[in-house]
């Protein structure tokens, strides 16, 4: 599928890497890599990391991979924004938790330092698409230097498309006006549960071929499992009234005789803007479980009925509308 107005290719499925890089418990190298490699051969070229990760370790399990991997097989998505840089340490691969955040540095000349020290973690000679990495509350230092950086790098081909990642809509949209950005990366804005985005960004991105990508589908688990007793949404215990709906889409789901996940995973690209959703994986079987829920084939009237339900607002796109 194209990205927007540039020249790459994404799948519609694509593998996030924060949980190989230790997000929340450690993933061992080989059981990061084989998840890499799987996914691939399971028909997944499009990748996103973070130096955030694993403050580098992500990227260094992608640069054990990806190098050996034909190079137009796979689109690399990559963020600039968190203060790792060339001479940054890597975590031991033993270590027992993940690094503390690092701080953020969104300067001209450390932008270029960063992305100097991603491209030696991966051990590629390019990165595909380079995205400012949570500017939240700073915006305006971000588009005065790491923009302008990542422009520069745009127009002499080190990387082929640029744009940002956060978790708020409302901020992308500000930046689709305030710059030539030809992608964001959006997480957990637009899912089952929380459609923030249509308000916002999504009919902006679509007007001006802003093309987006959805990560956090799950809202960090809820719509995995909305019956786990410590189920999450965006990464806090969540509400009770977010558990009770998410459990009538998981009854929905299942008299029509599909998974909560698939409805998930799927329903972020039945909007005309977005055109890929990110799905993390500590494992080949929980990568596996998820490529299954991404193929599950799901009925029109599904969507017919949440919203007959109540559970989906009239006028919200899905896959087959």
């Amino acid at each position: 599928m194209p990205l927007g107005r540039t020249a790459l290719q994404v799948t519609p499925f694509g593998l996030g890497s924060a949980a190989l890089g230790y997000m929340y418990e450690p993933v061992q190298r080989q059981g990061a890599l084989d998840t890499l490699r799987r996914a691939h051969e399971l028909g997944c070229g499009f990748f996103d990391t973070s130096p955030l990760y694993g403050s580098g370790l992500a990227e260094a399990r992608f640069g054990a991979v990806l190098p050996a991997l034909p190079r137009a097989s796979f689109t690399l998505s990559d963020k600039v924004g968190y203060a790792i840089y060339a001479d940054s340490p890597l975590p031991d691969e033993g270590a027992p938790q993940p690094s503390p955040s690092p701080g953020k540095d969104y300067s001209y000349d450390g932008t270029l330092r960063m992305v100097e020290g991603s491209l030696k973690r991966l051990g590629l000679d390019r990165i595909d698409i380079l995205l400012i990495h949570d500017p939240d509350e700073q915006i305006d230092e971000a588009l005065a230097g790491t923009y302008r950086a990542l422009r520069r790098m745009r127009d002499e081909g080190v990387v082929g498309a640029i744009g940002a990642g956060m978790n708020h809509s409302h901020l992308l949209a500000r930046l689709a006006r305030a710059g030539d950005f030809d992608c964001f990366l959006l997480a957990g804005r637009y899912t089952l549960l929380d459609q923030t985005a249509l308000a916002d960004l999504l009919p902006l991105a679509h007007e001006r071929g802003i093309a987006i990508y959805i990560g956090g589908p799950f809202n960090s688990g809820i719509l995995a499992d909305p019956y786990a007793p410590s189920a999450t949404f965006n990464y806090a215990r969540a509400p009770h009234a977010l558990v009770e709906k998410a459990q009538r889409l998981d009854a929905a789901c299942r008299r029509h005789g599909v998974s909560l996940k698939a409805a998930a995973i799927q329903f972020p690209l039945g909007h005309p803007a977005v055109v890929s959703v990110l799905s993390g994986a500590r494992s080949v079987a929980e990568l596996e479980e998820n490529v299954a829920a991404f193929r599950e084939e799901l009925p029109a009237a599904l969507w017919d009925d949440l919203r007959a339900e109540g559970l989906l607002a009239e006028g919200v796109p899905t896959p087959q509308s």
